[in-house]
This record gives C-alpha cells, structure tokens and sequence, in this order.
C-alpha cells in the first residue's frame, strides 16, 4: 500500500461525522393548491468531518443587524461523489451535538490530484 492509500484511509478514519448531501432539481405544483416546491435529488450519505475556517460578520443594510457567515470545510472521502456549489448539506451526525441537524450550503469546490480527502467550502448563516 503507497503513502497516498494510506494517506487516505487515515483521512477516512478521523471523520467521525455523517451527513446526507442533495442537490436541487426542478420544481412540482400541487394540482389542488397551485403551491410549487423544489425536488431534490440525492447526491451522497455518508461520513463527514466538519472543520471552521473563518467566522465573518457583515451588515448589507446600514442600521440592519448583522448577518454572521461562518465558513466550514466539510471533508469527505475521495471516492464520494462529485458535488455542485449549491448543494444542500445535512448533518446526520457528529461529535459536536450542535452541529447535529445544521443545514450548510456548498460554496466552493476544490480539486488536488493527490488528495487525502475532498475539502469543500460549505457555509452556515445565522443572524
């Protein structure tokens, strides 16, 4: 076994995490009350890890709250599927009971040809 395999089952072993990935498709209307709603696809369930990469406060408004954007990275194993900005990340499970039922939105992608681990960009707002 090369240091990249092992590389990636160590990767693999520390997300103690699960979360289940969707992806937005089209739209279906309630024939009795006109209502449309987005349907969704699954993409991915599975483990996950949950790593903070900034915190962010921003006012788009002047005299408006502020809005916090908290930046995570969301690992997973190489082998998953390939994920879209603005897929829809549901935490399953995890060490931290907070982040348990979290909803994040995938923001950015990134590609390495020798990776460990798939490190996306995802994105949780509070205000």
């Amino acid at each position: 076994m090369g240091a990249l395999e092992r590389g990636r089952r160590l990767a693999e072993a520390r997300m103690g995490d699960t979360c289940s990935i969707r992806r937005r498709g089209g739209t279906t209307t309630d024939d009795n009350t006109g209502e449309v709603t987005p349907t969704w696809a699954d993409v991915y369930a599975g483990k996950c890890r949950i790593q903070q990469r900034t915190v962010q406060a921003e006012s788009q408004t002047p005299g408006q709250d502020f809005q916090i954007l908290t930046r995570l990275e969301l690992q997973i194993p190489v082998d998953a599927p390939a994920l879209q900005v603005g897929d829809e990340v549901t935490m399953t499970a995890s060490g931290d009971p907070q982040l348990v039922g979290q909803v994040l939105t995938v923001r950015d992608l990134a590609a390495k040809s020798e990776a460990t681990a798939r490190r996306i960009g995802v994105t949780r707002r509070s205000s």
